[in-house]
């Protein structure tokens, strides 16, 4: 299927690659198919691009590559929706606040979105901890592109 995309002009997608949030994203509700596009070719940023909305795209990453030692626990409802089997079957994506210059840029970890891979079901998760918020910087003292 075509789809028109925020950063990437229009692309075509397989159908089954679209990922389903079965409940939309906290803010937008009603958007509940995406498809992730890689940003970099590094495979470090991606661009979690809606299909039914193509001005509603968010910057990604894997938190992992820049907090080593990002840690939370889904609660069961959470595992239930997504369908979890095993952990293997997890993928952890945060959002990004992109700013000038990219330094700068500010990561969520207080609200990660959980993807069952192999069903493509996701989630954004509200964790409900003091340890994360949802403006992190993303490189802290890092320089750029260097894992954490």
């Amino acid at each position: 299927m075509k789809l028109v995309t925020r950063y990437h002009g229009e692309r075509e997608i397989d159908p089954p690659e679209v990922i389903q949030f079965p409940r939309g994203i906290p803010g937008f509700e009603d958007e509940t198919e995406f498809v992730l596009l890689p940003l970099t070719d590094d495979q470090v940023f991606f661009i979690l691009q809606s299909v039914q909305t193509s001005d509603l795209a968010f910057v990604v990453t894997d938190p992992f590559l820049f907090y080593q030692d990002y840690d939370f626990q889904l609660d069961e409802a959470t595992v239930k929706s997504l369908e979890l089997g095993s952990p293997s079957e997890v993928r952890v994506l945060t959002i990004l606040t992109v700013k000038d210059p990219f330094k700068e840029t500010t990561v969520n970890l207080q609200a990660p979105v959980v993807i069952n891979v192999p069903k493509k079901i996701a989630k954004q998760v509200v964790l409900n901890v003091d340890t994360y918020h949802t403006k992190h910087r993303l490189y802290r003292d890092n320089p750029v592109g260097t894992k954490r």
